[in-house]
């Protein structure tokens, strides 16, 4: 399913360089302590005074980078105020061009979404619902380059093990074409399982260090957030950032693209 980016004013420049972040924004709620998805798990269906702010501060981190890859947002309902919170740090960030993916929705009470927000122009944007459970989806941007197209494709996967295995064997394959590619997103999984190794070795991707750990954001102790990059891109830096706006910490990741391969970039 292929879909048009909302487009805000730019101008454009050659880059060879990308600063990629992903981050579970857990719809503007900040978590920290595990007894608090019981006894602030209202914040998850109602607005509440901190949200905003919560919004501003991530908007201020996200003005960093070049591409970023949200999950757990809210397209507009009860829960968020009625805002459209990838839209709100699309605009409050700075970012031209923002799309975001309605994956489960509930009316006026909740819209489940994933949002991207770019600074360079994607040629295509098109959004998929990812095997099981309805509820979990994928976005895949194509950015058109000097060379050969660069994909980076965001998701949030199933907290199921056999769900995500099915996810990520879709994925790979959806991608499989891509000399240069960038994966992205809450996988729900860390390194050790088997279908982040399936992953893997069927694509061959690199990505930060095992040890980085983003879950939960008060004392981080599992890598469920993830950004995966083909060996044609070489990874100059990876981080996980102490920004505890939510329930997850944010995962970034640097790359260069091969040498005379460059991206229009919007300034």
């Amino acid at each position: 399913m292929h879909n048009q980016i909302i487009q805000n004013q730019s101008m454009l420049d050659g880059t060879d360089r990308l600063r990629l972040l992903s981050y579970n924004i857990q719809a503007g709620a900040d978590t920290r302590r595990y007894h608090e998805y019981v006894t602030r798990g209202w914040k998850q269906m109602l607005p509440h005074k901190q949200q905003l702010g919560n919004l501003n501060r991530i908007a201020h981190l996200l003005k960093d980078f070049d591409v970023v890859g949200l999950q757990e947002v809210d397209s507009g309902s009860l829960r968020s105020g009625f805002i459209d919170q990838t839209a709100y740090l699309a605009e409050h960030a700075g970012f031209p061009y923002w799309y975001r993916q309605v994956n489960r929705k509930l009316g006026k009470l909740a819209q489940h979404s994933n949002g991207v927000l770019s600074r360079v122009e994607p040629s295509i944007i098109s959004e998929y619902r990812l095997p099981g459970l309805p509820g979990r989806g994928a976005v895949l941007m194509e950015f058109e380059t000097s060379e050969k197209p660069l994909g980076i494709c965001m998701m949030h996967l199933a907290l199921g093990r056999r769900a995500r295995l099915r996810q990520l064997s879709y994925v790979s394959d959806l991608v499989s074409h891509y000399s240069h590619l960038v994966l992205m997103g809450d996988f729900n999984c860390g390194c050790s399982s088997q279908e982040f190794r399936y992953l893997i070795e069927r694509t061959n991707l690199q990505g930060s260090p095992c040890d980085m750990m983003t879950f939960p954001s008060w004392r981080p102790s599992r890598k469920l957030d993830h950004i995966l990059a083909s060996p044609t891109l070489k990874v100059a830096k990876s981080e996980v950032l102490n920004y505890a706006h939510s329930d997850h910490l944010p995962v970034s990741l640097e790359i260069e693209l091969p040498k005379d391969v460059v991206l229009p970039m919007a300034a």
